[in-house]
């Protein structure tokens, strides 16, 4: 697959990192093959994090081909930009096109980034995950490989503002050890397995991150478990269906 569009993409996104000393921390890159197909399942808290997702690939050489809503390759700036790294369009209308998309890329050794809760968690938990992400590893025999983002949603997530220019943001990815799903496998079990270990990841970047909140003001980002103001999971119960 020609990518004439995705490396300097890269090389700006790295660019803008290095203006605003973001502190990007990349632990269990070596999970990432090194060529063939796999499914990268991440959390979701933040609308850039596609961008820090595909980082992660980074250091194995590898380009995400992230599932993304219609809505953004809709877009006159964004579409061409989403097009030209082959990104998979998701039309709410017309899953089955995307999914089949999906299994193509990954059939043609391509790593597709999936993120299964389907929208953003304001609560900076891992919300409960659609069964796509492992119905294409399983269908397509190639690993599935979790990952949790942390920080992110510092920069910007759903119902905040906008900080694009904060400086100094420390950045967590972390990547886990890929499993294998089958055909055998019941679908609700492995994406219970799926949650456990994106929730785990999650968990160990949260206690490990090296910032705390700057005042009461600057709690927002904390999850509530961890005494930050973030709504509860239970508060949010059937508001976050949207897409993001």
């Amino acid at each position: 697959m020609s990518d004439f569009v995705y490396p300097p993409v890269i090389a700006l996104a790295k660019t803008l990192f290095r203006v605003l000393d973001l502190r990007i921390t990349i632990d269990g890159a070596e999970h990432i093959p090194r060529q063939g197909g796999a499914v990268l399942a991440s959390n979701h808290i933040s609308y850039l994090d596609f961008i820090f997702a595909g980082l992660g690939a980074n250091p194995a050489k590898r380009k995400v081909r992230f599932m993304a809503k219609q809505e953004i390759f809709a877009d006159r700036i964004a579409g061409p930009l989403m097009r030209g790294m082959h990104h998979i369009p998701v039309d709410r209308d017309n899953g089955l096109a995307s999914y089949k998309a999906a299994l193509a890329a990954l059939k043609g050794g391509e790593v597709v980034g999936v993120f299964p809760e389907a929208t953003i968690s304001q609560s900076f938990t891992v919300k409960e995950i659609k069964s796509g992400a492992a119905r294409m590893a399983a269908s397509t025999d190639t690993p599935l490989i979790p990952m949790a983002l942390w920080g992110t949603q510092r920069l910007w997530t759903k119902g905040r503002k906008r900080e694009l220019t904060k400086r100094h943001v420390p950045i967590s990815i972390l990547i886990g050890e890929p499993f294998q799903p089958t055909r055998r496998d019941k679908q609700d079990v492995v994406a219970a397995e799926l949650h456990s270990r994106m929730s785990a990841l999650l968990d160990r970047a949260q206690q490990e991150y090296p910032d705390k909140p700057a005042g009461p003001d600057d709690e927002w980002w904390v999850p509530a478990h961890l005494g930050g103001s973030a709504p509860t999971p239970e508060s949010l119960a059937g508001s976050e269906d949207e897409i993001d």
